[in-house]
């Protein structure tokens, strides 16, 4: 099962989207098992062109699974330690909210499917980490 960041859900709407929105069209197409966490769900929706796109995408993604944190405090806490670990190493990411996402993926063993070199580093720090 793979959750789908946000880098990915960008590319599969570009009228040309590169390998990683096309294995999520596939995906979409194949009735395939993946989901989104709330964070990457935020990430869309606040990158909505106007109120007509941000409606449109809020009830697509509403179909969507959500993996949500098992438990809110202990996410958010490992998130920020898997950050600090980064940083002790050397590779720390843009964003936090890379390592918010990488826990949930983490959490539920999922497969993170993304198009985005943070989550790279960021396993090559945290090998349970599974990157598509």
């Amino acid at each position: 099962m793979y959750l789908v960041d946000t880098s990915v859900w960008i590319d599969a709407q570009r009228p040309v989207p590169g390998p990683k929105g096309l294995r999520l069209r596939e995906l979409v197409d194949q009735q395939a098992s993946f989901g989104l966490a709330p964070v990457i769900l935020q990430e869309i929706l606040q990158g909505c062109r106007d109120e007509a796109a941000l409606a449109r995408t809020r009830h697509q993604l509403a179909l969507q699974r959500c993996f949500l944190p098992v438990d809110p405090v202990k996410t958010c806490a490992d998130a920020g330690a898997l950050y600090a670990r980064c940083r002790w190493a050397g590779v720390a990411p843009r964003s936090s909210n890379d390592c918010l996402i990488a826990q949930i993926a983490i959490e539920y063993e999922l497969t993170l499917l993304h198009d985005d070199a943070d989550f790279e580093r960021i396993a090559s720090v945290e090998p349970r980490l599974k990157l598509a």
